[in-house]
């Protein structure tokens, strides 16, 4: 009896988290759809993709124990960082993701090995803060920085977004010489 009562409220829970997802997400997609290059659908179609994948992940216990893999997607292309034991893991990781409906590439950036401590997580996220404030410097009057997607694995800044050729130029030259980043890696889709 426990065991089903249990069940039930984890069902219960399950979905009541699945509606504030929506609601929350929602609203940050209509705000953050007045800078961005993608549609509002394409908007949303990435956060299911994020999600999806981040299923298969639950769906594939067998993965998820030997990685730590962070799952981006951005104008229907999904980047794949973190860490995993071994490729064959990475690979059949982001052959599972490339087969989630719409999804046009994988950018498979994991790399082999343990998986990053706690203080790695932590400079990472400062690392990506830091890129952020950083572009806001970028003297050009057309330049949006939050067209730009960062996401930063192992001190690599991965740079996602839909700019200009000039664009990408800029930024990787502001990014390149920040303290803190080993590698710069284009994402880019250029329009």
């Amino acid at each position: 009896m426990r065991a089903i009562f249990l069940l039930a409220l984890t069902v219960l829970m399950s979905q009541l988290m699945g509606c504030a997802t929506a609601v929350v997400g929602g609203a940050a997609t209509g705000v953050a759809a007045v800078h961005d290059r993608r549609t509002v659908p394409t908007m949303l179609e990435d956060q299911a993709i994020e999600i999806k994948a981040l299923k298969l992940l639950l769906d594939h216990p067998e993965i998820g124990e030997q990685s730590n893999i962070s799952i981006t997607s951005y104008n229907l292309k999904v980047l794949l960082t973190g860490e995993a034991d071994t490729q064959e893991i990475s690979d059949r990781f982001a052959e599972l993701v490339s087969n989630i409906q719409r999804v046009e590439r994988v950018h498979n950036e994991v790399v082999i090995g343990p998986s990053g401590t706690l203080l790695d997580q932590t400079n990472d996220a400062y690392l990506t803060g830091k890129i952020k404030l950083e572009l806001l410097n970028i003297d050009d009057k057309g330049f949006d920085p939050t067209r730009v997607k960062v996401v930063t694995s192992q001190g690599t800044a991965f740079l996602m977004g839909i700019i200009s050729q000039e664009e990408a130029q800029q930024v990787v030259e502001k990014v390149r010489f920040i303290t803190g980043v080993k590698r710069v890696v284009k994402v880019f889709e250029y329009y």
